[in-house]
């Protein structure tokens, strides 16, 4: 029974009020450990992004599997909102201290996410393990079923319920290890990234074209590659700017372990945070962005506006942020007010590059 006395609220600056932190798959999952009348010993939740989860199962101490900075502050938040013990989070990538015996999976809309996720189940369940995953019905593919059925013998698909289905998988197959890292090759150059981390095949066309546009100078000591993915631009100016002290950033857990991956070096910094509080105001010289503006299925422009604030707000006077962005996403008008000189140093029919001076 969904506990509806429960506040639970977004905590990603969206000003679409039609939006909510949870959707009827959610609510179908925890419908659907009630019908099937389980009495786990360990809950894990996966893409739980607000906490909407964790609050409704609150009181068997369910435990959240982290993949944003984000998902942790919503989650948090939620739960101290209303009055619930502080939340218990897993990591996405190693191994765990107690098996699980009943997962809740919120698909993501990533496939090789979704395969990253069931690996990790894989490894840290017990063999009656049950997966129920959610989905609303307009995001179905074929591709879903085929992925549960290379871990679990029993794949079942519901009924729709208010435009949403769940897979309930069981029996558990035998695991043997699936390598949860790809290889992307750019300028004569390997980088391994993480399964479900954005643009999984190849260097995303924005990013390339960004990096051959950058302005970035000798003298530009402190440099911030803010949602920095697998470290791709970081790592191509380092090549040019090896004294440079250089930061990445990003709201995702699994593009931060990817980018260390890629890059090294004693003047090298990894953030896994989505906002500025953990840098000193006016501290660097230069900040390169590739903003996200699709969060899963959903398009919001207001958290990459937040982060050009940000950006002001640490970078020197006389540094510059440099944004590449897609030709009918309006920054220009964004970026203006914020930013003593806005111009242009690159562009096509799909991409244009801004650079802002502060």
């Amino acid at each position: 029974m969904i506990n509806s006395k429960f506040t639970i609220k977004r905590y990603d600056l969206s000003e679409d009020r039609s939006l909510r932190a949870w959707s009827a798959a959610d609510e179908l999952m925890l419908l659907s450990v009630e019908e099937l009348k389980l009495t786990p010993k360990s809950i894990s939740l996966f893409n739980d992004r607000f906490g909407f989860l964790n609050c409704q199962l609150h009181h068997q101490n369910p435990k959240v599997v982290l993949t944003n900075k984000s998902q942790e502050i919503a989650v948090k938040s939620n739960a101290k909102q209303n009055s619930l013990n502080e939340p218990i989070f897993l990591d996405p990538l190693t191994a765990w201290e107690e098996k699980t015996d009943l997962v809740l999976l919120k698909i993501p809309k990533s496939l090789s996410l979704f395969q990253l996720f069931l690996e990790q189940v894989a490894k840290n369940s017990t063999p009656e393990v049950t997966v129920i995953c959610g989905f609303m019905t307009r995001h179905f593919s074929p591709n879903l079923i085929k992925i549960a059925e290379e871990y679990f013998d029993v794949v079942e698909q519901s009924k729709a319920v208010k435009k949403a289905r769940v897979l309930i998988l069981s029996g558990k197959k035998e695991h043997t290890e699936k390598e949860l890292t790809t290889t992307i090759s750019y300028k004569e150059v390997d980088y391994k990234q993480y399964l479900g981390v954005f643009s999984a095949d190849h260097i995303d066309y924005a990013t390339q074209f960004f990096i051959d546009k950058l302005e970035i100078n000798n003298t530009d000591g402190r440099i911030l590659d803010l949602g920095s993915g697998n470290g791709v631009i970081a790592h191509q100016i380092q090549l040019t700017n090896p004294n440079a002290e250089i930061h990445l950033m990003d709201d995702s857990y699994l593009a931060i372990k990817s980018s260390e991956l890629n890059i090294k070096g004693d003047n090298v910094h990894f953030h896994f945070n989505d906002e500025f509080s953990i840098f000193d105001k006016n501290y660097f010289d230069v900040i390169v962005t590739n903003p996200p503006f699709h969060f899963e299925y959903e398009i919001n422009i207001q958290i990459t506006l937040a982060l050009f604030r940000g950006c002001h707000s640490a970078l020197k006077e006389g540094g510059n942020l440099q944004v590449v962005a897609n030709q009918h996403l309006n920054y220009l008008s964004h970026l203006k007010p914020l930013f003593h000189q806005v111009e242009v140093i690159g562009e096509d029919d799909k991409f244009i590059v801004y650079k802002c001076v502060k």
